[in-house]
């Protein structure tokens, strides 16, 4: 973050006109035996970082689940593509608020509008083969590891082409951009380690997010699997600071950093279907204040550009 503020290139979103300041090819890892990183500078959103990867677990893309459990940070998502059919007087005028009470209170709206195809529960869990199977990634990559715990193949992606900008055929491009696209997951020293790449990374508002997200993917993959946690590698395509959010980011890096909590179980895991979020205790979480910053929802699909 403070190698962004002082040296990120200026760069501006080609559909929002959002100006970004960036950096190219950047790695941190935990070792996960020495807590879990979840950042103690600013209170990171638990309930969400949780509930949305139980959602990813699942095979989830409605943002219903979501909803239900009061955590509404994939809300803007489905609405800016509800709007679009509202300009074109397909659906009723709803504000953002009416439309996620909608999504909860009715299932049939929520079935038609609250759906994000193409979307990391569906490639994870079902993603859809040529052939009309789905295939699960994950599934696969835990049972792989059980029967060798020296494979290099375990890998999981969300980055399929055929869905993605102008590759998509006319109509079909997925109205998310999908950020966080491969991990690989292995096992040194007796101990499950992953490694994330991705190629978007809002580092004050989303990387912290995605640190827990996956440290915590790690950790219950390592408990599936009967072993212990090892590291969690967090490999960045672009890393960049939104221009709204520096002085939130320049507060933060102000603040001493606390020890890590860590992650306890209520219940044994023998598979991912026997995950569920109310299994999981956060031990001896002490962060500061919250920063708030607004979301931007920038990137991905571009009508000029990918129409």
């Amino acid at each position: 973050m403070r190698e962004i503020l002082e040296s990120g290139e200026e760069q501006v979103d080609a559909g929002t006109g959002v100006k970004t300041y960036s950096l190219f090819g950047r790695q941190i890892r935990f070792d996960l035996s020495q807590g879990f990183p979840l950042l103690t500078t600013k209170r990171v959103y638990w309930k969400g970082v949780l509930h949305e990867l139980y959602w990813f677990l699942s095979g989830q893309s409605n943002i219903k689940y979501l909803v239900d459990q009061e955590v509404h940070i994939w809300d803007d998502y489905p609405y800016k593509i509800y709007k679009e059919k509202m300009e074109r007087g397909e659906v009723p005028e709803l504000t953002k608020e009416e439309f996620v009470e909608r999504i909860k209170a009715d299932d049939d709206f929520a079935e038609a509008h609250g759906e994000l195809p193409h979307i990391y529960g569906e490639m994870w869990r079902r993603w859809q083969a040529h052939d009309g199977r789905e295939v699960d990634q994950l599934g696969w990559v835990v049972d792989e590891l059980r029967h060798d715990k020296d494979a290099h193949n375990t890998l999981v992606s969300s980055w399929n082409p055929e869905y993605l900008y102008a590759m998509a055929a006319p109509g079909k491009a997925a109205r998310f951009p999908i950020c966080h696209n491969l991990y690989q997951v292995n096992i040194k020293h007796g101990r499950v380690c992953l490694q994330l790449y991705q190629r978007s990374a809002d580092i004050f508002l989303g990387v912290p997010f995605n640190i827990a997200s996956y440290a915590l993917l790690t950790i219950v993959l390592a408990k599936i699997l009967g072993r212990s946690p090892g590291e969690f590698v967090h490999t960045f395509g672009d890393v960049h600071i939104y221009e709204n959010h520096k002085e939130q980011a320049l507060e933060q890096l102000a603040r001493e950093p606390r020890p890590f909590p860590t992650i306890s179980f209520t219940e044994s895991l023998d598979s991912l279907d026997t995950f569920k979020p109310e299994f999981v205790r956060l031990n001896d979480y002490d962060p500061h204040a919250t920063i708030k910053a607004e979301l931007t929802v920038a990137g991905g699909y571009n009508k000029k550009i990918h129409g």
